[in-house]
């Protein structure tokens, strides 16, 4: 992969790109068909056991015709940590990474992978895994997973100008 220009900003411990894929409230993926770029903001839910990304999807839809052709995508994840008035500074952390998308056939890890999105997303997530995440509701949705093969992650943690 190409270096950073700006090594001061690079992150090179895993466990805090991994921290900031359990952070961010969404992530983008960018995916092509026939040299067609194509775009997604996704919810998820990361699983740092298998260093994959969860989503839901309609089981149809443009996004998930390019995925099945072309499973390759890259994403980022972004933790944005706010404009700083008056330094003209932008505070952030982003996960960068690259993987390959798979559609969950198995029972077992669609319910795994809706209690991931679910504890990342919700406040009172067993109340929802409870009520919602039934045999119907599973059969009905489609599960993609990001197995993840490359990581790298980016940050603005300091004001570098003060006026």
């Amino acid at each position: 992969m190409h270096p950073l220009r700006r090594r001061d900003k690079e992150i090179t411990d895993e466990a805090e790109i991994k921290k900031i894929l359990h952070e961010a409230e969404h992530l983008t993926i960018a995916m092509s068909l026939d040299d067609e770029p194509y775009l997604a903001t996704l919810s998820h839910g990361y699983d740092g056991d298998r260093n994959c990304i969860y989503f839901h999807c309609a089981r149809e839809g443009k996004k998930v015709e390019i995925l099945r052709a072309n499973p390759l995508v890259w994403g980022q994840a972004l933790v944005d940590n706010g404009y700083r008035q008056g330094s003209c500074d932008h505070l952030y952390r982003t996960a960068q990474f690259r993987g390959r998308v798979t559609f969950v056939d198995d029972q077992g890890e669609k319910v795994n992978a809706l209690h991931i999105m679910t504890r990342h997303l919700d406040e009172n997530p067993e109340k929802i895994m409870r009520e919602q995440i039934t045999p119907h509701s599973t059969d009905r949705i489609l599960i993609g997973r990001m197995d993840i093969d490359y990581m790298s992650g980016k940050k603005a943690d300091k004001v570098i100008v003060q006026l």
